[in-house]
């Protein structure tokens, strides 16, 4: 993995992690608006970085690798951690191993359920597909995939996929599919997702919900999956230093 920080490291702590497929640039805008604010991680998941070729070793080895940074360089504790996607995935791992502490926590369209298990092989295939058409660019599979994956999401997968390929989407997906959450363990925590991603965010925030009966949820209308990052970083930003005040 890798962490690049921005800001005073005298202001609160904020971790960002990405989702599968994309580097940490894509939390750039946010970062813009925040630095000032927070002292930010914005960590690298290993087969998603820029300029270095690696490969995803699972959900538990990069949540270890942020819990033994944290505990090296921010004294084992955290103001505020955001995670996207795969990122919400490993910080709901972090949160269940509860080695570090974190006040507020925020999984961005987590996926904490598994798959049924005939179903894995055949969707991280076709996820494989999905990416290798992002950096291709070709016109037809730009069309039938634009429905998940909008223009800026679509540059973000383009700009890491030759350094994990196929491999590391495959791996990565395969192995957030096949774990469920058990516990979780945490002060204040929230689960985000938009209205066109709810088919699969909502059965998810119903499962942390039965783990943390005070989990916080907010549903973004109109909004895909990683959309609201996206296209409003300084609501985001708003709604971070809301929730660390």
């Amino acid at each position: 993995m890798t962490f690049n920080t921005y800001g005073d490291e005298g202001n609160p702590s904020l971790l960002l992690i990405p989702g599968l497929g994309v580097s940490y640039e894509i939390f750039l805008p946010l970062i813009d608006i925040l630095k000032d604010r927070f002292h930010i991680v914005a960590a690298g998941i290993d087969g998603f970085l820029l300029g270095k070729e690696s490969s995803f070793t699972s959900v538990d080895d990069q949540a270890g690798q942020i819990i033994r940074y944290v505990q090296g360089n921010m004294g084992g504790h955290l103001d505020v951690a955001y995670g996207l996607s795969l990122g919400g995935k490993i910080l709901s791992r972090i949160m269940e191993r509860n080695e570090i502490v974190i006040d507020h926590a925020i999984m961005d369209a987590a996926p904490l359920l598994p798959l049924p298990k005939w179903s894995v092989d055949p969707l991280r295939y076709y996820q494989s597909l999905n990416v290798w058409t992002c950096y291709h660019w070709t016109g037809f599979w730009r069309w039938v995939f634009h429905s998940h994956y909008f223009d800026v999401l679509l540059d973000e997968c383009r700009k890491v996929w030759p350094y994990g390929k196929g491999k590391a989407v495959r791996d990565g997906y395969k192995d957030v599919y096949t774990h469920k959450l058990e516990s979780i363990h945490g002060a204040d925590i929230h689960f985000w997702y938009g209205t066109k991603e709810a088919f699969v965010a909502k059965p998810q925030a119903k499962h942390l919900c039965s783990l943390h009966p005070d989990t916080h949820v907010a549903v973004f209308p109109g909004m895909n999956h990683g959309q609201f990052l996206i296209d409003h970083p300084e609501e985001v930003a708003k709604r971070l230093i809301a929730i660390d005040s």
